[in-house]
């Protein structure tokens, strides 16, 4: 019990919290690597993993980027071309209600609906000026581009990535 009482003060004239840390950790001081273990959250480590896997997923897709450049025809035909459509267009209006009623209400989640919408805009102007028809069909998709899905892709980013609470 002395020796417990002589390492509590060294401890703590060391800058340390005082016996229970030295009761917890059988010392004065813990090691660095358990100081950075302790202070990770819990599950963090899977996280770094999951991270590093979509990483090599990411690296492996672009061999297969050069496989479709030169594999694909320059033409196709879908059989549920409408459906395709009218689905990414319900996507982004649910996208973009979702951010403005959570934005408008001060949820703090409105970040992640304004990613998805932000995202979901961008696709809908590539593929509508990449699969539009050259003459009036292409200028009405890069007006559409230009004027309404980019513009409102960057608002949508934009309160993505703005600090939660945080005034205009």
């Amino acid at each position: 019990m002395r020796q417990l009482a002589s390492r509590t003060e060294e401890f703590a004239a060391e800058g340390g919290e005082g016996a229970e840390d030295i009761l917890l950790h059988g010392r004065a001081r813990p090691e660095a690597s358990e100081r950075v273990e302790a202070d990770a959250e819990p599950g963090s480590r899977l996280v770094g993993l999951a991270g590093w896997l979509l990483v090599v997923c990411g690296l492996v897709l672009l061999p297969w980027l050069y496989v479709l450049a030169t594999g694909l025809p320059d033409a196709a035909t879908a059989a549920h071309w409408p459906v395709a459509w009218v689905g990414l267009d319900a996507l982004e209006a649910v996208g973009l209600i979702a951010t403005g009623v959570l934005a408008a209400r001060g949820d703090r989640r409105h970040p992640l609906a304004a990613t998805a919408a932000a995202t979901l805009l961008v696709i809908d102007a590539w593929f509508d000026t990449t699969t539009a028809a050259a003459g009036s069909d292409l200028v009405t998709a890069a007006a559409m581009a230009l004027c309404a899905e980019l513009p409102l892709a960057a608002l949508c980013a934009w309160l993505a990535v703005r600090a939660p609470g945080q005034r205009a």
